[in-house]
């Protein structure tokens, strides 16, 4: 459906063009051949000296790169689109992977009136002139979509005034998010949407996307150089689906390796990519009559990488997941390299050391008691040292636990007893183990009984020390890996 399809016969004084007329100048958007009209207003519209990213927002599914799993022919959301029955939904996922992309096909595609905010500028009173429209809408049968982008950035109380407009249907609400949505959206709206998970794109669909940057000539790097032998080729039959590289390659050269580089440094991030793509030809050089797109340049450009890492999202979670995984499995490489995530991306080092003391009594325990006392230490120098010093300690305690011996038969025994402990009543200590500390202890049988292991031979003298009710119960099972501390009276007894 064409643009003009979404801005007709809307209510109001919001609507921007009039409906069914052709623009006065008809300018295509898109590869050759596609035709979409960017009427001022539209959604597509591309005002002028827009970045390229923004340029190269996709117009139609075929243009649309990665997010097979949710927008490949068939799938569920790809149906919804097409059939125009949207229901409300959250995009969640990793910046530059196309979520306002697909709320903006969305957009051109669907018979309803659209309408974005961004939660980051926009409040509740922005929110309430949408209903309003909705309202007006429903009344001649149209619905409206609001798409608010960063909507994690609402606080809860902003995202309560959308709850009952969501239910009862008089907006379709897609959310766009870079964090998890379990933790930054009301579990009441969260109950009302279908929550979409996008993944970072491929290797090769950043490259797919910065080949056909560079070889659109109405959206792509060279958008609004000379076109006459675009024209020329137009006539001649056209161009192919990306554009003309013949025409690209006679007023650009790009060095071997540079595109390798972009896609590496953008990891999966579409936006990243195309950001850095132009910011490489604006500052690069002229070489017999050509932009030249150096690898040197590029280097000089990307030479702070990209931290990928939220403090208060999902990538918190996960990196730190990853960094016990590593050190359980036993994988210093691995454990060092989450590690280093995380410092290079101004994780609290204390954060990272309480997580290390974990690890260490959890999955190192009894094989190696020595790792929980490298661990406290670590965790106090980072305390004491702060960054970038801490990172020293911090890496000596991880490689330690990573290379130690695994055991977590303490970890599952206090648990075992944790069970007997909800489950069975709260059995009284046996008279000859309670306190005899106090006048009247004694006369009360505190005590009576109790063998002072010391005066023992082996300082071990055998007693019941369960309740009654549990004796027998066992919780500590040594592991393979555990070490014998030198409890002999307890092997003797076993």
């Amino acid at each position: 459906m064409s643009q003009k399809g979404l801005w007709d016969n809307q209510p109001g004084d919001s609507k921007p063009g009039a409906a069914g007329q052709e623009p006065s100048k008809q300018r295509r958007t898109g590869r050759p051949g596609h035709g979409t009209w960017a009427e001022p207003g539209g959604i597509n519209h591309v005002p002028p000296g827009a970045p390229l990213a923004l340029r190269m927002t996709p117009l139609d599914f075929d243009e649309y790169l990665g997010q097979e799993e949710i927008m490949g022919p068939g799938k569920p959301l790809r149906r919804m689109v097409e059939e125009d029955k949207l229901i409300s939904m959250i995009f969640w996922g990793p910046p530059g992977t196309g979520k306002t992309a697909l709320a903006r096909l969305i957009a051109s595609k669907t018979r309803s009136y659209f309408r974005e905010l961004s939660a980051v500028s926009s409040g509740v009173q922005d929110v309430r002139k949408v209903v309003d429209f909705a309202l007006q809408a429903r009344k001649v049968g149209r619905k409206t979509i609001l798409f608010l982008d960063e909507i994690h950035r609402f606080s809860k109380a902003q995202q309560d005034v959308l709850l009952p407009y969501v239910e009862n249907g008089t907006v379709i609400l897609i959310g766009a998010t870079t964090e998890n949505p379990y933790f930054s959206v009301n579990s009441a709206l969260l109950s009302r949407m279908r929550i979409f998970r996008f993944e970072h794109l491929s290797p090769e669909h950043i490259r797919a996307l910065l080949e056909r940057a560079v070889n659109d000539p109405d959206r792509g790097l060279l958008a609004g150089t000379d076109k006459s032998e675009v024209a020329a080729g137009e006539e001649a039959g056209g161009c192919d689906d990306q554009g003309d590289p013949g025409w690209a390659a006679s007023m650009l050269t790009i060095e071997d390796g540079v595109l390798d580089h972009i896609v590496a440094y953008s990891n999966g991030d579409a936006r990243t990519a195309l950001n850095v793509l132009e910011a490489l030809y604006y500052a690069g050089d002229e070489a017999d009559g050509k932009r030249v797109l150096s690898l040197d340049k590029l280097i000089e450009l990307t030479q702070s990488p990209v931290g990928l890492y939220d403090k208060a999202g999902d990538w918190h979670y996960d990196i730190i997941s990853a960094y016990i995984k590593s050190m359980r499995g036993s994988d210093p490489d691995a454990a060092l390299y989450w590690l280093a995530r995380m410092i290079h991306s101004g994780e609290d080092p204390r954060y990272i050391a309480r997580r290390l003391v974990i690890c260490a009594s959890e999955d190192v325990g009894m094989a190696d008691p020595m790792a929980l006392v490298l661990a406290e230490a670590a965790f106090r120098a980072a305390e004491h040292l702060g960054m970038p010093e801490a990172r020293i300690p911090l890496a000596q305690a991880t490689v330690y636990v990573a290379l130690a011996p695994k055991s977590n038969s303490a970890y599952l025994a206090i648990d075992k007893a944790l069970e007997d402990v909800k489950e069975k009543p709260a059995y009284p200590v046996p008279l000859h183990l309670r306190g005899t500390g106090y006048r009247g202890a004694r006369q009360l049988g505190h005590g009576d009984g109790y063998l002072y292991p010391h005066d023992y031979p082996g300082h071990y003298a055998e007693q019941q020390y369960l309740p009654p009710q549990l004796k027998g119960s066992k919780y500590y099972e040594p592991a393979e890996n555990d070490i014998d501390p030198g409890r002999s009276g307890r092997k003797n007894k076993s």
